[in-house]
C-alpha cells in the first residue's frame, strides 16, 4: 500500500466532527438538540444502549423549561409533567411548619414541574433525531481522549462487539455524570465531600390515591427523615436515610420496604413496587470545567444534594450557557476567548444553588429532637409573619438566574447579566407566541419603537444583531416589531431604567442603555449570520 493510500485510509476510517457530546443523559441530549439546531455536526458518544430506567430527577423550573423551549420540546416535554404542586414540610405528627408554592418568575412556563426523567429523555432524544447532522453512538465507550492544537481525538469502542472508532472533534462536552471517566482522563480534580449519610429511594408506581399524593412532603421527623413525591404518569417516590447500624442490602429488600411505607401509610393497595435503590449525597465541584477544547458539564462539572431539585436543572443550564458559545466561536462570530466565560458565568450560580440544597437538607434531616422541635416552633411563627411570611410561601428565597461576570458588558447598567421575563407577545403578523419564540435564535437588538437607527444601535446591527420593537400592550402589530400583551417587559425595563437591551441567543441581557444614552459598542467583531 502505498504511502497515499494509508493517508486516505486513515483519513476515511477518522470520522471528523465539530462538537462529540459524551453522555446521553438530560445534558448531553439537550446540548444535542441545541447544537442540532445551530447547524454543526456532532457525535453522541453514549456507553448505555438504552435509557436508564430509574426516575433519578424528579423536578425542574421554569427558567429549565425556557431553555428546553430554545430546543422546540418544551410543550412536549410539559405534556408530561406535574407543574405547581404544593410543597410541606412536616414535623413528626404529619403537622406542617413551612409550606410554599413557587411563585412564578416571568419566564413563561409553571415555576415548578415534577418530572419522571425516563420520560424526559425519551422526548429529548426524540427531538435528536430531527437533525441528520447528530450522530447517536449507543452501547459505545471513549476510553481514550487525546488533545491537539486544533482538535480533539477519541477512540471509541463499541461494547457489544469491541470494535474501535476514532473520531476528531474540534471540541468535546463531557456530560458523562459524576464518576465522569472523560474527567478522570483530563486529570481534573472534584473537589468535596460525600455526605456520610446514605439514603434508600424507592421508585413506585401508583394504584389507588391516598389524600396527600399530590404534593412533595418533607417529614422531618428527628428519629428518620422521609421525602415522599408526587410524579407525573402516575408514579410516586420515597426516600429514607439508612439509619447507623442498617444493612443496605436488607433495607432495599421488599419486607423492609414494606415496613418503611406502613409508617406512612402506604399499602400494596396504594402503590406497586418498581425497584428500591440506595445512593449517597455529594457535594462536589470540578476544580476546573474546561480543559483545552473539553469542558465539563451537569454532574461532570458539579454535583449537589438533591433538596431543591436542581442537580440535573444545573447541567441543562450548563448546555444553554455553552452551546451557542461554542457554534458562534466554530462559524467565526466570536473569537474563541468567548468560551472562557462559561465557567465564570456558571460556576458562582451552582455553587449558589448548591449552598441553597446543602441548607435545605440541613432543615429536613435535624436528628436532634431539641432542636427540631426549635425549628418548627421558629417556622411556624415566621410563617405569620407578613413579610417573611410571603417570602418563604412564595419561594422568593430561591436564586433569580444572574450572571455577574462573563460574555457581558463591563458597565455598570442595572439589565445586564440578567434573564429578562419572557411575556406572551404578539409577532409581526398578530399571534400569540412566547417572547423567546417570537424573536427566534442569535443576537437581538430590542429597542423602542423608532423609526430612526441611531449610531450605537448601528454598530450592533452591523454584527448582525436583529432589530426588534418592543410595543407596548393594546399597539397595533407590524413588522420588525412584538408586543408585549401585559406589559410584562416593558415593566422590567422600566424598573432597570433600560430602553434599549441586546439579548444575546440565550437570552441574557449583554447591553443595554437607559433612555437617551448609547449602547455600550460591541467589544469584538463578529460576522453576520
Amino acid at each position: 500500500m502505498s504511502s497515499e493510500t494509508a493517508t486516505r485510509s486513515a483519513r476515511e476510517a477518522t470520522r471528523e466532527v465539530d462538537v462529540a457530546i459524551v453522555g446521553y443523559g438530560p445534558v448531553g441530549a439537550t446540548a444535542a438538540n441545541l447544537l442540532g439546531a445551530e447547524g454543526l455536526s456532532v457525535v453522541v458518544i453514549e456507553r448505555e444502549p438504552s435509557i436508564y430506567s430509574r426516575a433519578r430527577a424528579i423536578s425542574t423550573d421554569e427558567e429549565v423549561m425556557r431553555a428546553w423551549q430554545r430546543t422546540g420540546l418544551a410543550d412536549a416535554l410539559e405534556a408530561d409533567m406535574l407543574p405547581e404542586k404544593p410543597i410541606d414540610f412536616v414535623d413528626s405528627d404529619g403537622r406542617s411548619f413551612l409550606n410554599f408554592t413557587p411563585r412564578p418568575r416571568g419566564n413563561g412556563h409553571p415555576p415548578q414541574l415534577f418530572i419522571y426523567q425516563p420520560a424526559v429523555e425519551e422526548t429529548l432524544r426524540g427531538g435528536v433525531k430531527r437533525y441528520q447532522n447528530v450522530e447517536v453512538w449507543l452501547g459505545q465507550e471513549c476510553f481514550r481522549i487525546v488533545q491537539g492544537p486544533e482538535s480533539v481525538e477519541l477512540l471509541v469502542a463499541d461494547l457489544d462487539g469491541g470494535a474501535l472508532r476514532r473520531l476528531r472533534a474540534r471540541y468535546v462536552i463531557a456530560a458523562d455524570g459524576g464518576s465522569s471517566p472523560t474527567r478522570a482522563q483530563l486529570g481534573v480534580g472534584f473537589e468535596g465531600r460525600t455526605y456520610e449519610d446514605r439514603w434508600l429511594v424507592i421508585d413506585t408506581e401508583v394504584r389507588r390515591e391516598w389524600p396527600e399524593h399530590d404534593r412533595l412532603r418533607f417529614h422531618c421527623d428527628p428519629e428518620r427523615p422521609a421525602v415522599d413525591c408526587p410524579t407525573p404518569l402516575g408514579h410516586h417516590r420515597w426516600e429514607f436515610p439508612v439509619l447507623p447500624g442498617e444493612d443496605e442490602a436488607e433495607l432495599a429488600t421488599d419486607a423492609s420496604v414494606w415496613s418503611l411505607l406502613a409508617g406512612h401509610g402506604i399499602t400494596e393497595e396504594h402503590v406497586r413496587l418498581l425497584r428500591a435503590v440506595v445512593y449517597s449525597h455529594h457535594v462536589r465541584f470540578a476544580t476546573r470545567w474546561r480543559s483545552g477544547r473539553v469542558f465539563l458539564a451537569g454532574d461532570a462539572a458539579h454535583v449537589m444534594p438533591p433538596w431543591i431539585g436542581e442537580g440535573m436543572a444545573s447541567g441543562v443550564r450548563d448546555a444553554a450557557n455553552l452551546c451557542w458559545k461554542l457554534a458562534a466561536v466554530l462559524r467565526g462570530e466570536l473569537p474563541e476567548t468567548a468560551l472562557e466565560s462559561y465557567e465564570t458565568e456558571r460556576q458562582p450560580h451552582v455553587r449558589e444553588m448548591t449552598s441553597w440544597a446543602v441548607r435545605a437538607g440541613m432543615l429536613i434531616t435535624q436528628r436532634r429532637a431539641a432542636l427540631a422541635s426549635v425549628r418548627n416552633h421558629v417556622f411556624r411563627a415566621a410563617m405569620r409573619l407578613p413579610g417573611l411570611g410571603s417570602w418563604l410561601r412564595e419561594g422568593s428565597w430561591f436564586p433569580d438566574p444572574h450572571y455577574r461576570e462573563g460574555l457581558l458588558a463591563q458597565d455598570a447598567h442595572p439589565a445586564v447579566g440578567w434573564l429578562p421575563p419572557q411575556p406572551w407577545v404578539l409577532d409581526a403578523e398578530g399571534r400569540r407566541a412566547r417572547l423567546d419564540d417570537a424573536l427566534g435564535r442569535g443576537w437581538v437588538l430590542l429597542r423602542p419603537p423608532s423609526e430612526n437607527t441611531r449610531r450605537d444601535e448601528s454598530a450592533w446591527l452591523d454584527t448582525g444583531a436583529r432589530p426588534v420593537a418592543l410595543l407596548p400592550a393594546g399597539s397595533e402589530p407590524r413588522p420588525g416589531a412584538v408586543v408585549d400583551i401585559d406589559n410584562q417587559l416593558v415593566t422590567w425595563m422600566h424598573e432597570r431604567c433600560a430602553a434599549s437591551l441586546v439579548l444575546r441567543p440565550d437570552g441574557y441581557v449583554h447591553s443595554a442603555a437607559s433612555a437617551g444614552r448609547s449602547l455600550p459598542a460591541p467589544p469584538w467583531a463578529r460576522r453576520a449570520a
